[in-house]
């Protein structure tokens, strides 16, 4: 390995550590930062797209930046709202529920709720301490994350930064790749595409998915009648992002709430379980096979795993950047496997017969 390799390596390391130092110290305060950047970077096709039609650079971002702001403003007006009622009212009545799951148990397994057994305990517990502090926990939960981000510095500094970025993106696009070493100029260059394709194919995708089955569960449930149906199913679809996930998640939630809610009635637990098995068979055969595609380079536990390490290092602004690295180091690491397949470490100095032909 020469030294000019060795320096460039040292070099990346170094801006590695930086840009951790960064999001580290940085924290919550680059969060409407990075809100824009990614904003601008999955919309700079739409406003590419609107150049090609006739429209200019600037009408086209002041175009799209005021539909994102209507989008965020009907979300915000609308949804959070119908979403945090369902919230304090399954805080309310979760006591309730435990009740119901008492009974239950008591007549169908008369001995797990034997005085002194453990899922007795358990159950007691839980139903008073829900009974003292469950809602008030839960609007605490409400009112204390959009302190906790400022919501409202959010809302106002990301559009103004997407705007600005998407403006100027293929200016800065050009900058960077004007700064690229002019000897490793194509290398980067394939490896810079090859990670906008997975990026952009992987998130934009996943997040199409995430919407439609957001609302197909959330509109099913809601037509069988399975209370605080809504959250869960949106809940569902938002955590579906991880593959597989989202369906096992809200499958088991849905399902326990069910069997409380319809417990004397089995065919509407049925009915809620069909829900998630058709809407993981959608997923898996229609949703993410058109619209994410099987050549992303994603697997989801490399994907879990991202999101687990920089949310729990980062927090929420780890939690934005986890896929991008995710992807970036994804098509480094594949880049050094071909390059080691062609070095002498892995060929060896005997010629294989296949070179030979």
């Amino acid at each position: 390995m020469g030294m000019n390799t060795q320096q460039q390596l040292r070099y990346w390391g170094i801006a590695a550590v930086v840009f951790l130092l960064f999001m580290w110290v940085m924290g919550q305060a680059i969060l409407p930062f990075l809100l824009g950047a990614a904003i601008a970077y999955f919309l700079d096709p739409v406003a590419d797209w609107m150049e090609r039609h006739g429209i200019s650079r600037l009408a086209a971002t002041a175009l799209i930046t005021a539909g994102v702001v209507l989008l965020f403003a009907a979300i915000l007006f609308f949804a959070i709202p119908l979403v945090a009622g369902q919230i304090r009212d399954l805080a309310s009545e979760v006591p309730d529920y435990i009740s119901t799951l008492q009974t239950f148990l008591s007549q169908r397994f008369p001995g797990f709720l034997e005085e002194g057994s453990i899922i007795r305990r358990g159950l007691v517990s839980m139903q008073d301490t829900i009974k003292n502090g469950g809602v008030a926990v839960a609007e605490g939960i409400l009112n204390s994350s959009l302190v906790l981000i400022d919501i409202v510095i959010i809302l106002v500094v990301a559009p103004v930064v997407s705007f600005y970025m998407l403006l100027d993106w293929d200016r800065m696009t050009a900058r960077v790749d004007d700064l690229i070493p002019r000897e490793h100029l194509e290398t980067v260059r394939d490896l810079a595409g090859k990670v906008d394709k997975v990026l952009s194919g992987f998130v934009r995708g996943q997040l199409s998915v995430c919407a439609v089955l957001g609302i197909f569960y959330a509109v099913a449930l809601a037509l069988v009648g399975l209370k605080f149906g809504v959250f869960v199913g949106l809940f569902a679809g938002l955590v579906s992002f991880i593959p597989f996930v989202g369906s096992i998640t809200g499958g088991i939630l849905s399902i326990g709430l069910a069997v409380v809610q319809f417990w004397n009635d089995p065919i509407w637990i049925a009915a809620v379980a069909i829900i998630f098995v058709v809407g993981q068979f959608f997923e898996g055969n229609v949703l993410t096979p058109n619209m994410v595609g099987g050549s992303i380079g994603l697997h989801p536990v490399w994907l879990m795993f991202a999101l687990s390490a920089f949310g729990s290092l980062f927090g929420f602004p780890g939690l934005l950047v986890a896929v991008p690295t995710a992807a970036v180091l994804g098509v480094l690491l594949r880049f050094a496997i071909d390059e080691y397949k062609k070095g002498r470490l892995y060929q060896g100095t005997v010629q294989r017969p296949d070179a030979a032909e």
